[in-house]
């Protein structure tokens, strides 16, 4: 047992960095969230630079069109003979011109419209690609201590063979199908008083007696292996 509790040590050592691993991506969790809500707001600014210049082009193309439009009406007074159809075309061509006039005043608020998203596009892609570098740095970051705790959890398990070599198999046998059924925490642990510290249940008065005396019993509760801390400390004392 005395060689037995190292290597539990030494297990739980390994067990804390393997949870440490996986704890570790987590913190990139906050960062995806953070470069989604980047890439919206982005593609929102660029969606709406681009809109107003589709706005301005189907106000050109709208415009020569009409101009298009008053040409052949243009052309058609030169033949018409009655007075009532000259004015009829006449109220066709100054009702387009003025809706010319109404498109041309709004390509001149696009194009001021356009000017002001450009710089904001501008300014908001610097700002974003700042906060990405930013984001890059700390995932990055992320990474280096992954790696550090992968090379620290290697280097503990390095240790186990000269520990396993020097423990009973018998123990080490049972040891291993505990923690493998249990999955984390201690599979040894000491009893503590007449109760397994590992679920404070009541350990029998034989066991009792037997732990105290040196032996090791698996807890008929929990199944977890009990030693007498005090016996082990003497033993190593002596």
């Amino acid at each position: 047992m005395k060689n037995l509790l190292p290597l539990q040590e030494l297990d739980l050592k390994i067990e804390t960095c393997r949870l440490r691993e996986l704890e570790i991506p987590k913190q990139k969790q906050k960062f995806d969230v953070q470069k989604k809500r980047l890439a919206v707001e982005l593609d929102e600014r660029d969606k709406a630079f681009k809109a107003l210049q589709l706005e301005q082009k189907e106000c050109e193309k709208d415009i020569e069109q009409k101009q298009a439009q008053i040409l052949k009406y243009r052309n058609q007074l030169n033949a018409v003979k009655k007075n009532e159809e000259y004015q009829a075309l006449l109220h066709e061509i100054d009702m387009i011109e003025k809706q010319i006039g109404v498109k041309e005043e709004r390509i001149l608020v696009v194009m001021d419209e356009i000017d002001a998203a450009k710089m904001r596009l501008a300014e908001d892609k610097k700002r974003i690609d700042l906060e990405l570098k930013q984001i890059a740095d700390h995932c990055a970051e992320i990474d280096a201590e992954l790696t550090e705790a992968v090379k620290s959890r290697k280097e503990l398990e390095a240790q186990r063979e000269p520990l396993l070599t020097s423990a009973d198999p018998a123990l080490v046998s049972k040891y291993n199908r505990i923690r493998t059924a249990k999955k984390t925490g201690a599979a040894i642990v000491p009893m503590n008083g007449t109760t397994c510290s590992g679920c404070n249940m009541t350990v029998t008065a034989q066991a009792v007696n037997e732990i105290l005396g040196g032996k090791v019993h698996a807890c008929a509760h929990c199944g977890r292996l009990l030693y007498n801390p005090e016996f082990y400390l003497e033993t190593s004392v002596g």
